[in-house]
């Protein structure tokens, strides 16, 4: 005879919710472990080195920085290019080297600067970097190539 009650699946084969329940805390574990990695690595990731001022004195250019900065320079008969890993704004100039003109110009080129000097005669040109209270100066010395040795 049949039984009068209604079969709700109430045996003792139904899922368990308890392993949906484990993936989304062990998902939502990782999501968190990721936002606190992202945001202390934010937190330790130095600022790019800054432009702060250019300067012409005499025949020498000199570059202030808010922190050391790498750089790579390139020659080419009457010109000379300096790629620079820092930020900073456009600029330009000229400046008198044994009395003969040399301009100078900074563009931004992506997260670098480039440094573009032209003259009409070819340069040489000699970095020298120094500390000096709480700027990094780069000083470039120009001069006729034929007069450097």
């Amino acid at each position: 005879m049949r039984s009068t009650r209604l079969d709700d699946g109430g045996d003792s084969t139904a899922p368990d919710p308890r392993p949906r329940l484990r993936r989304r805390f062990f998902a939502s574990l990782v999501l968190i472990g990721l936002l606190v990695g992202m945001m202390i690595g934010r937190l330790t990731t130095p600022e790019p080195a800054r432009l702060l001022a250019v300067e012409s004195i005499g025949e020498s250019l000199l570059l202030r920085f808010s922190a050391p900065t790498q750089y790579r320079a390139q020659t080419v008969d009457g010109a000379y290019a300096l790629l620079l890993q820092a930020r900073g704004g456009e600029r330009d100039g000229q400046l008198q080297v044994d009395g003969q003109r040399v301009r100078w110009r900074i563009q931004a080129i992506g997260q670098d600067l480039l440094l573009n000097l032209v003259a009409l005669r070819p340069l040489r040109v000699q970095p020298s970097e120094r500390q000096e209270e709480a700027d990094w100066v780069l000083e470039l010395r120009l001069a006729p190539a034929d007069d450097l040795p």
